[in-house]
C-alpha cells in the first residue's frame, strides 16, 4: 500500500511519470524531496540510509561509515569524516533510480530498497 501512495507524490515532486525512460535532472528541492527519509541500494548490495537530520549511513561488505548530507545549488553534497571537504554530484532521476554524477563525470546508480 505504501508504494500506491507513494508514486502519486514522486510524480508531482518531478513532475514527470514515475516510469519515464529518460533521466530527469532534480532541483535543489527535488533533491531533498527524493533523498530526505529514504534508503538507496547500489549495484554489489551497498547501501545509504538518508536521514531527515542531515546524517548519511553508508553500509557495504566492509563496514558501516557516517557522513553528512545536503542539497544545495541543484547537487547532492556530502562530507565523510575525517575529511571536512564536501563531494557534490548532479543528481537525477528515472523511476525508482536515482543516478550521481560527479563533476569528473563518474556516475553512481542506486534504487530505492525502501520501496521494493
Amino acid at each position: 500500500m505504501r508504494r500506491i501512495a507513494v508514486m502519486p507524490a514522486m510524480i508531482l515532486a518531478f513532475g514527470l511519470p514515475a516510469f519515464a525512460d529518460d533521466w530527469q535532472t532534480l532541483t535543489t528541492s527535488g533533491i531533498t524531496y527524493a533523498l530526505t527519509a529514504r534508503v538507496l541500494v547500489y549495484d554489489g548490495g551497498a547501501s545509504q540510509n538518508f536521514f531527515d537530520d542531515g546524517r548519511t549511513l553508508y553500509e557495504a561488505n566492509s563496514g558501516a561509515s557516517w557522513g553528512k548530507w545536503w542539497a544545495a545549488d541543484g547537487a547532492y553534497c556530502s562530507t565523510w569524516p575525517p575529511s571536512q571537504t564536501p563531494s557534490c554530484f548532479q543528481v537525477a532521476a528515472r523511476g525508482l533510480e536515482i543516478r550521481f554524477t560527479s563533476s569528473g563525470g563518474d556516475v553512481t546508480i542506486g534504487h530505492y530498497g525502501d520501496l521494493n
